[in-house]
């Protein structure tokens, strides 16, 4: 092999190994022109696409979702979604079920037991609305109407009268038929009306929390639920002792029938007892 030779080969291999490096960094450079694109192109449409999807938020829904954020995603999830083991979605359980649960305490629960009880508020009744129109904003449900939940008895003197038969079929097996509440299987319990305003009311019985069945329009007609707002707050709330002089938790004739005969037979047996000693 002759010097030229040698010299050509050495001289090849110098360009090549250059040659190779160029070949990589090229394509690294393309790689990366084809991610740019790809990014720019998904920059470009995807944010419309999730634009479409997500609900276009109220003002008020709004303040409610920065509301829930802080105090209900532990429990309910990201857009109420629910979470395993903690708390249900809310999708599709609408406003009333909102009013009901956060404007009676019942919700954010303490800890989880056989049903939430009612206690002190944690959020005022603007703060309620907020919530309650952000979850019915993301998913819809019942909804309280507008207006009075109660009969006018000028108007429809017989509401009265009318809702006191609704209640005593619909509502006192559970609640009493003095709207004292009573107790139900699994440690849970039909709580009582005494204090319960008519938006509570309306709430309860388009949702049905806990053990109580929801009472549809097709079931209860809006009329038909007025009436009985109107027999339990202007009947059961303002007259305190219906049927008798004490109130003997209020759960119909049955208690204050038991109390008499306790209380009589009790003063005659130690009539007996002192007339027998004297004799």
């Amino acid at each position: 092999m002759t010097s030229d030779t040698r010299l050509r080969r050495v001289f090849s291999r110098r360009r090549s190994a250059p040659s190779r490096v160029r070949r990589r960094i090229g394509a690294a450079v393309r790689m990366l022109a084809a991610l740019a694109l790809a990014g720019g192109v998904y920059t470009a449409f995807a944010p419309g696409a999730f634009a479409e999807d997500s609900p276009q938020l109220s003002t008020t829904a709004q303040e409610g979702k920065q509301l829930f954020d802080n105090s209900c995603i532990s429990c309910h999830g990201r857009e109420a979604q629910g979470v395993v083991g903690r708390g249900p979605s809310l999708i599709g359980a609408g406003a009333a079920a909102v009013e009901f649960q956060v404007g009676t305490g019942r919700m954010p629960m303490t800890r989880q037991e056989a049903q939430a009880e009612e206690k002190q508020p944690l959020f005022d009744k603007t703060q309620t609305k907020q919530l309650a129109q952000y979850v019915q904003e993301l998913g819809g449900g019942p909804q309280l109407p507008t207006g009075e939940l109660t009969e006018s008895l000028e108007q429809n003197p017989e509401a009265l009268a009318r809702g006191g038969e609704l209640f005593r079929v619909n509502c006192s097996s559970c609640h009493g038929f003095g709207g004292g509440g009573g107790a139900l299987s699994s440690g849970k319990f039909a709580p009582s009306l005494h204090d319960a305003s008519p938006e509570t009311i309306y709430a309860a019985m388009l949702t049905g929390p806990q053990n109580m069945p929801v009472f549809g329009d097709n079931e209860l007609t809006p009329d038909e639920k007025r009436q009985i707002i109107t027999y339990v707050t202007m009947q059961l709330q303002e007259d305190k002792d219906p049927g008798g002089l004490f109130n003997l938790g209020r759960y119909g004739p049955v208690t204050e029938g038991l109390a008499i005969f306790a209380v009589g037979i009790t003063i005659l047996v130690f009539t007996a007892l002192w007339i027998a000693g004297k004799s």
